[in-house]
């Protein structure tokens, strides 16, 4: 799984001009499945995420994770993340999951979330045309991919 992690001041999702998902503080979290993915993955990365010292602290110093600072998360499905640029000028999108194993695994990555910050996660909707606006905060923007761990 690889995801863009975006901390925000708000973040919504909008579908055929109707608001789907929206928050205000805490993070975007752009997520990519790739075929040979797994719940050790949806694991893993939600952890990480909940766990990530990215917001700042009375001093300003980025030291609380998204819990601490009562922030909350919207989930948007992105298969784009796993294009491969090396031939040609198109994009392939190969190693990305097929709906019938991404699905099931964007569906148990947000209720790993929501079992974890004890909360609803916010989503958009899996293969629909979708606008996203955000207002970034920072901005702080992070990639991870639970196949490098990094």
């Amino acid at each position: 799984m690889r995801v863009v992690i975006q901390r925000v001041k708000e973040a919504e999702v909008v579908v055929e001009g109707k608001t789907i998902g929206r928050i205000g503080k805490g993070l975007l979290i752009l997520l990519g499945v790739e075929i040979d993915d797994s719940k050790e993955d949806a694991d893993w990365l939600s952890h990480k995420i909940c766990q990530m010292r990215i917001f700042s602290d009375d001093d300003d110093k980025m030291n609380l994770d998204i819990l601490q600072a009562g922030g909350n998360f919207l989930v948007v499905s992105q298969f784009t993340l796993h294009a491969s640029t090396k031939k040609g000028n198109r994009p392939s999108f190969i190693r990305a999951a097929r709906p019938d194993i991404a699905i099931p695994l964007y569906t148990y990555f947000i209720e790993q979330l929501e079992m974890l910050a004890s909360r609803k996660v916010e989503t958009g909707e899996f293969g629909a045309m979708m606008d996203v606006r955000l207002i970034n905060d920072g901005p702080v923007t992070i990639t991870i991919d639970s196949k490098a761990k990094e």
